[in-house]
């Protein structure tokens, strides 16, 4: 009895030397990711007081230049191609567009200058480094359009093709990095960007509608004020067809009666 009872006491003295490590172990690995979670959460919310609100006004501030100034503004100068060169309309619509790109361009750089001074910038992602080019982009874009040749000149098709091409690209790639924008804004705060997403991508669909749509305008025009015609006008009497016998070529449309805005910008 008396040995059953030393082997039982051995047999204890072997479990605690064993086993009480590992529960010990276990026991901190789990208070460890207890406080590693914790940790993670108080980062968070350390981040949602001292800069959510900064990482909103960033966002907010190129909203409204890359992804409503900007394309507004290509819109206006493209409109103003239909209206004879010289008039009052046609400066209006110039200078609306020199206004809407001139205020898209200082909030650019009143949202990157906020970025460089608030937030951590490595240029380690695809955010970062897009926004680095089209602040530079944005600015080149503005030193073409303040030296615009006369009409006239030669160099004026070289200019034009150039502000054209940097100014398409510019509002494009701006519009893409405004996504990548919310992508980065989701990551650090865990936040829903779903309505947001839904919200941009509704206002840069209907720019694109007004974008195509007024450029067929004025064929929908055309078609109505043809048709009207049509059924109100009675048969031309003899000496209306023989003065068309007469003057054919009054008869055939003018190829260049069209005006645009290559044509306005080129001449």
């Amino acid at each position: 009895m008396r040995n059953f009872h030393n082997l039982e006491l051995v047999t204890m003295s072997l479990c605690n030397a064993f086993l009480l490590p590992l529960v010990q172990g276990s026991a901190h690995e789990g208070l460890k990711k207890a406080r590693s979670q914790r940790s993670i959460e108080d980062g968070h919310e350390k981040l949602s007081h001292e800069k959510r609100s900064d990482i909103q006004l960033h966002g907010l501030l190129l909203w409204i230049s890359m992804g409503f100034l900007m394309p507004v503004g290509i819109l206006t100068i493209r409109m103003s191609g239909r209206l004879a060169r010289g008039s009052t309309q046609l400066k209006v619509f110039f200078y609306l567009h020199v206004i809407l790109q001139t205020l898209s361009l200082l909030l650019a750089s009143a949202g990157a200058v906020m970025s460089l001074r608030k937030f951590e910038n490595l240029f380690n992602n695809s955010h970062q480094r897009i926004g680095l080019a089209l602040y530079v982009a944005i600015w080149a874009q503005a030193v073409i359009g303040t030296f615009r040749p006369q009409r006239g000149k030669k160099e004026r098709s070289v200019w034009f093709l150039m502000h054209w091409i940097l100014g398409t690209i510019v509002s494009l790639v701006g519009i893409i990095n405004i996504y990548t924008g919310l992508n980065a804004y989701h990551k650090k705060t865990k936040r829903s960007i779903g309505l947001w997403t839904v919200l941009f991508t509704a206002e840069i669909c209907f720019i694109g509608f007004f974008y195509l749509f007024q450029d067929k305008w004025e064929f929908l025009q055309k078609q109505g004020v043809i048709l009207e015609d049509s059924e109100g006008v009675s048969a031309p009497d003899e000496q209306h067809v023989e003065a068309q016998r007469q003057n054919p070529k009054d008869l055939l449309p003018d190829p260049c009666n069209k005006q645009n805005a290559l044509r306005n910008l080129f001449d």
